[in-house]
């Protein structure tokens, strides 16, 4: 179940690996770069000795849209970059979630920030949506 500080999509048909490389991808067709990638797999291996699914959280900006932010209220440096988790899909496939930011957002409290996080978010839902096609 998708949570309500998310926006998440499944694809059955399309492994992990594919899925890390097509949101990438997509992620950049709508200007967002990935500035941080955590295997928590990995890490959770190295660091605990514990097996856990394929799983990474890619840290994912947009320049200009961060700046914008970032001048309006300098704090929100805490709620960026962007985190987009790529996961395995239990069964097969693959899941991909971006936190969503008007739920984020919501304890800014500050003028302006509501129509920047839905801008934000709009992308963020059509990067996810072209994800598939990026796979092909």
């Amino acid at each position: 179940m998708e949570p309500h500080y998310g926006i998440t999509r499944e694809f059955p048909d399309l492994d992990y690996d594919q899925a890390v490389a097509a949101t990438v991808e997509a992620l950049k067709e709508v200007g967002f770069g990935v500035l941080t990638e955590i295997d928590v797999k990995a890490t959770l291996k190295k660091k605990l000795d514990v097996d856990f699914e394929r799983y990474v959280i890619l840290g994912a900006c947009n320049p200009p849209l961060a700046h914008r932010a970032l001048t309006a209220e300098p704090w929100i440096g805490l709620l960026l970059p962007c985190n987009v988790v790529v996961r395995e899909r239990p069964g097969g496939g693959s899941l991909v979630s971006a936190a969503k930011p008007t739920a984020m957002f919501e304890i800014v409290k500050r003028e302006g920030m509501e129509e920047l996080a839905a801008e934000v978010e709009g992308l963020l839902e059509k990067a996810l949506d072209a994800i598939a096609a990026h796979a092909a």
